[in-house]
């Protein structure tokens, strides 16, 4: 057993499965991964790796199966078992792209997937057959996707897994905020495993009594999003980066099937060449001096309506396109014009079980509990107030913000038959 020190969690044991498993070049690569991407560019501290953050979760996934192991919990999941989940809270992101999920928002394949071939086939795979059977890579991999039947399934990918416990506290201490405070204690505390009617196997919940802690974690959620994942700054070095990496796909200069092997700095330093085309020849080097496109407009999410603009953040190719169109019609250069309107599904998951204090089971639904904050709908309205539309400009360049506005809430067809037929959208 070895012991780690860690600046969040302090001391972190690590048993022979886990120092097997971080020796692999899989697991080793995301020291040269950001958690968090650009951040740093906005805050300094924002440095931390991929790595550090795993590390986390497989400390908080032992903290959690302890305290459900003390309270008889786990009476049919063997050592084994928990050795699966742990295994997947440290492996979860290995198919991290550089820079974090930004790349994921212009269609390259989901980081989970990229992930497959990682943990069943290689060193991973070995690591874990020969510690924990034939079939544990499959395993890990299903607990990651949520695909699993394990009553353990919860604690990885779920309305409370470990990992949004983890990232919250870990990010929101390197980056010097003070928004993501989380009753970490008193929510594992909570933790339960119950039977639902209208399931057939067991799955992690939590009890009444954690109901403050649950608070707190979609609170923090909500200002971290707010205030470091979605500040305007961050997002416009995110668009600009989602930008080089689109050209540098289009003329060969990275293939869609190798990028997710480079770490932040490496990818950086490969597109570096001379024959990169000017256009990410611009982010390139507006990100490495951070020379960032500024903000022209502005629009909250609750301002726009539903469903307003959504492919901008569904089809990165449509709204590329409606870039340049804006920027012709401008008479800017392509690129000089960015669109940037972020998308999380939820900020906190509606399928969480809780134990009422009578032992009944209930599910937190949208409905909510008398005498209790409704936190599905509590979570859909801070949603909203933490989402922004934006449109981004080099060098302040101004855009007219009533012609953008009407050409963004037109629908995507629409959108895409005026491209189609030349037709200027700030006409």
């Amino acid at each position: 057993m070895e012991i780690l020190r860690d600046p969040l969690w302090n001391n972190i044991r690590l048993d022979p499965l886990a120092l097997a498993l971080l020796e692999t070049p899989v697991v080793q690569r995301l020291r040269y991964v950001r958690q968090l991407g650009l951040a740093f560019l906005v805050y300094p501290g924002a440095t931390h790796s991929r790595f550090e953050h795993a590390l986390g979760a497989w400390h908080l996934a032992g903290v959690a199966l302890r305290l459900l192991e003390e309270r008889g919990a786990l009476h049919g999941i063997d050592a084994r078992a928990q050795q699966i989940v742990r295994a997947a809270a440290l492996l979860h992101d290995v198919g991290h792209y550089p820079f974090s999920h930004a790349l994921e928002e212009i269609g390259v394949t989901h980081h989970e997937q990229v992930a497959y071939p990682l943990i069943t086939s290689g060193p991973v795979a070995t690591v874990l057959r020969d510690a924990l059977g034939e079939s544990a890579p499959e395993e890990v991999f299903a607990l990651i996707t949520g695909r699993s039947t394990d009553a353990l399934q919860g604690l990885i990918s779920g309305s409370l897994d470990l990992d949004k416990i983890e990232y919250l506290k870990r990010d929101a201490t390197m980056c010097g905020v003070p928004y993501g405070e989380i009753d970490v204690d008193r929510l594992l505390n909570s933790l339960v495993i119950v039977q639902t009617p209208e399931r057939t196997t067991r799955m992690v919940g939590v009890h009444e009594k954690g109901l403050s802690a649950l608070e707190s974690l979609l609170f923090a959620k909500y200002q971290m999003y707010r205030n470091v994942y979605w500040h305007h700054a961050v997002r416009s070095a995110t668009a600009m980066y989602k930008r080089l990496v689109a050209v540098a796909l289009d003329s060969g200069h990275v293939a869609s099937d190798t990028v997710a092997r480079f770490t932040d700095e490496g990818l950086l330093v490969h597109l570096d060449v001379p024959s990169l085309p000017t256009e990410a020849r611009v982010m390139l080097d507006g990100l490495r001096f951070r020379r960032l496109h500024k903000r022209a407009y502005e629009c909250p999410a609750a301002t726009l309506g539903e469903d307003v603009g959504e492919w901008i953040a569904s089809d990165f190719h449509l709204a590329r396109r409606v870039e340049d169109a804006f920027a012709r019609e401008l008479g800017l250069p392509a690129g000089a014009v960015l669109l940037d309107y972020p998308a999380k599904t939820q900020m906190l998951g509606l399928d969480i079980p809780m134990q009422r204090r009578d032992g009944r089971v209930e599910q937190l639904t949208a409905a909510g509990w008398e005498g209790a904050i409704n936190l599905p709908r509590l979570s859909d309205e801070l949603y909203r107030s933490a989402r922004r539309l934006r449109v981004f400009t080099t060098d302040r360049a101004p855009v007219p913000e009533a012609r953008v506005l009407r050409a963004l809430r037109e629908d995507a067809d629409v959108v895409r038959t005026r491209l189609d037929a030349g037709t200027a959208l700030l006409g």
